[in-house]
């Protein structure tokens, strides 16, 4: 027989996310009754804008004629939408339309990166960080084992984000660096000061950072930076991943795109962007001729300032979250530039808590365990739900006495 990938073994239980479900639908299957209101997962829940369902009718529409029928485009993305984030994404001429690789997700994306790098670099993440960055390390080899004393793996470096340290972390050498903002579960958004001494380090320990900037669109305070290469120097020590799924709604559309700087190059002197183009066009078909072609036709005026409408909405969950929470006392980050309220909880771990909370009010979080060891004491909260469930819930948080 054939021999398993060893490091599956390495794994600690399933992917966070699938076991929240998981449990959810246990403690549904136990209590029928239940009114459950999901406040953990990041899944969008407002319906498609107007702009977007219509230019997806006509992109459909086009596939059933023989003059709009397409068959395989380019690995790397449809010329026209790859302008178009350039163009809307990244304004003042940021990257090049031929930097940005469309794909169907952020969350592939930052799976399939690995194999640019292989199994012999070392790796440091936020602590905590989205699950993605770790699991997919452990798989690719790129770790030691798992430790249960520390909650960590061997050879992965944890750079710990926590309220004294204001969630940026002291910045430690690692060939690849993962850093997410605004931060998925902190909620915390880096300063330019703080980017820029995160590229000044990349630079000097020759290190490249993945950035991923799925919440970009978010930040609503100017000061804050929406991309890394908002930094001076940046494409030359950066990727970003990023996203249509949040601000847009794609969550079950799928689509995003990553930007691969053309001055990115490996220690020989080599490509970054060479062998990202080859993996692309080795192991990918390319997104949805569909949903590209309609996403061209959503990057408009109009179609951003729907775009701006959604994440107003999502942004007031927030507020309304973040003010019950406060108004009950409890001690909460994120929920300004980040749809995310990241919750501390005194009297248990975090696991107790995502029990408690969905026991006593129905209500499903995010344990923060989930997203590495530091984030032991907190639970997520997620601003992603319809506006009375929201409400409801923050009505039902009155009763929780964590």
């Amino acid at each position: 027989m054939v021999q398993r990938n060893k490091n599956f073994a390495k794994l600690q239980a399933g992917y966070l996310f699938p076991e929240i479900n998981r449990r959810k639908n246990e403690f549904m299957a136990n209590n029928p009754q239940a009114d459950i209101i999901s406040l953990g997962i990041g899944n969008t829940t407002e319906p498609l804008q107007p702009s977007v369902v219509k230019a997806l009718k006509d992109a459909a529409d086009s596939m059933a004629t023989v003059e709009g029928y397409t068959g395989y485009g380019d690995e790397q993305g449809m010329t026209a939408l790859r302008e178009k984030i350039a163009e809307k994404m990244y304004s003042g001429g940021l990257v090049d339309a031929d930097e940005v690789f469309v794909s169907d997700g952020a969350k592939c994306d930052t799976g399939r990166l690995q194999m640019l790098f292989g199994e012999d670099v070392t790796i440091a993440v936020q602590d905590p960080s989205y699950p993605v960055y770790v699991d997919s390390s452990v798989i690719m080899g790129q770790t030691g084992e798992y430790n249960k004393h520390n909650d960590q793996f061997d050879n992965i470096v944890y750079m710990k984000c926590t309220a004294e340290n204001g969630f940026f972390p002291t910045l430690e050498k690692a060939d690849i660096i993962y850093f997410c903002s605004p931060n998925n579960p902190t909620g915390a958004v880096a300063t330019k000061e703080q980017l820029t001494q995160l590229v000044n380090f990349a630079k000097q320990n020759g290190s490249i950072i993945i950035f991923d900037a799925a919440y970009a669109e978010f930040i609503s305070d100017p000061d804050l930076p929406k991309s890394i290469y908002e930094i001076e120097g940046a494409k030359e020590v950066a990727i970003e991943v990023c996203s249509f799924s949040k601000p847009f709604g794609y969550t079950g559309v799928r689509l995003g795109w990553t930007i691969v700087p053309k001055a990115l190059k490996f220690d020989d002197g080599s490509s970054v962007h060479g062998d990202w183009n080859r993996i692309m066009t080795t192991i990918f078909n390319g997104a949805s001729n569909i949903i590209q072609t309609a996403t061209i036709n959503v990057l408009n005026d109009q179609g951003m300032a729907e775009m701006r409408e959604l994440v107003d909405y999502y942004m007031e969950n927030a507020r309304i979250i973040k003010s019950a929470l406060d108004e009950y006392g409890f001690t909460t980050y994120g929920g300004k530039n980040a749809p995310y309220i990241w919750v501390k909880i005194e009297s248990m771990d975090s696991w107790q808590a995502f029990s408690y909370i969905l026991d006593n009010a129905h209500i499903v979080t995010t344990p923060g365990a989930g997203f590495g060891p530091a984030g032991e004491g907190y639970v997520r909260f997620s601003a992603f739900g319809h506006r009375d469930n929201v409400i409801e819930a923050t009505k039902r948080m009155a009763k929780l006495k964590i």
